[in-house]
């Protein structure tokens, strides 16, 4: 989607008013230092690590103010950040590439390499892949779902069938998805981390992840799918406050990463029902985080990409079937 500053705004300012979801970010607390904003959703795990800088004081000690902007959906990030509402927003590297290849400047910085799973009930007699054709088959999202397009392109590989073409799809919400699971009414589930991890501590079963989805096609290192989304001119107009809000983020994943009483403190954010559940969370967090300065991230999210222009052509990745120059973030030392 392209659309123009002024067009975007309007579309922010009439959609918040129709709805009354978007909300204003707190005001600023009296202080000198330059602000950097970020359009979040609300109980998204971008807001877990702002509580964790809100706490810790980590922007203020990069010299900076991070300043969140809760809005009331992904689609809803995208045209803040278009319109100039929002200096950041973390969302999709193929979003990020199919504008790049139309000439706009978004570009990428990775947040998190945390896939999604096919989830199973415990006692299901299903224990691979290869026994999913003739199943009810639970896909969050829509037919261009990142992780639905993987399992195809693994049931390809494998099976030598397409999967789209050999189970009983039932597109849905997460939520939705998890408790049609759990009633028995569909046989599995392919849906987000967050919800599989949730899943989990109820007693389902994964049956594959994503992750090991992606190394059986022969990408290796995990891929950020999930980043910062923010524009290069900004970035190097901007070079030192943005350098300080990447440092601010990682520290507060260093946080997460390290300390299991972070996660107590924030667990009435994440919604986790018992402690369980908390844990799940926070391992399939952890596992997410990437390796920063990894020389092999970028040559994975190009074959990554590739595969994805394979299965889902134009209207996924728009007119480039590879990844365009200029889609991670360079020039800034963070």
């Amino acid at each position: 989607m392209k659309i123009g500053r002024r067009s975007a705004l309007a579309m922010l300012v009439g959609a918040a008013a129709a709805t009354g979801s978007l909300r204003r970010a707190p005001a600023a607390p009296p202080s000198s230092l330059p602000a950097v904003r970020i359009g979040i959703l609300q109980f998204g795990s971008v807001a877990w690590q702002l509580d964790v800088i809100r706490r810790h004081a980590l922007d203020q000690g990069e010299g900076l103010r991070i300043e969140a902007v809760p809005l009331a959906s992904n689609q809803a990030t995208l045209v803040a950040l278009q319109a100039g509402a929002v200096d950041v927003i973390v969302s999709d590297l193929l979003w990020v590439a199919r504008q790049r290849a139309t000439g706009e400047d978004w570009c990428f910085e990775p947040y998190s390499s945390a896939l999604g799973a096919v989830e199973v009930p415990a006692q299901s007699p299903i224990t691979a892949v290869e026994q999913l054709p003739g199943r009810r088959l639970g896909i969050a999202g829509t037919s261009l779902d990142k992780s639905w397009l993987l399992l195809r392109l693994l049931s390809r590989r494998r099976m030598g069938r397409d999967l789209d073409e050999t189970v009983d799809k039932v597109f849905g919400a997460p939520p939705l998805l998890s408790q049609e699971l759990t009633a028995g009414r569909i046989d599995a589930a392919l849906t987000y981390w967050q919800f599989a991890a949730r899943l989990e501590a109820k007693g389902t079963r994964r049956l594959v992840g994503m992750s090991e989805v992606m190394r059986d096609l022969g990408i290796k290192e995990p891929v950020p799918l999930v980043g910062y989304v923010l524009s290069a001119r900004w970035a190097r107009e901007n070079a030192r406050l943005c350098a300080g809000f990447i440092r601010t983020f990682r520290r507060a994943e260093e946080i997460l990463l390290r300390s299991d009483a972070e996660w107590q403190t924030i667990a009435p954010l994440t919604g986790a029902e018992g402690s369980a559940e908390l844990a799940r969370l926070r391992d399939a967090f952890r596992d997410g985080v990437p390796r920063h300065g990894d020389p092999a991230l970028r040559p994975a999210a190009a074959a990554l990409y590739r595969l994805f222009a394979e299965i889902g052509g134009e209207a996924l990745v728009g007119p480039s079937p590879t990844l365009p120059e200029g889609t991670f973030l360079d020039g800034i030392d963070a």
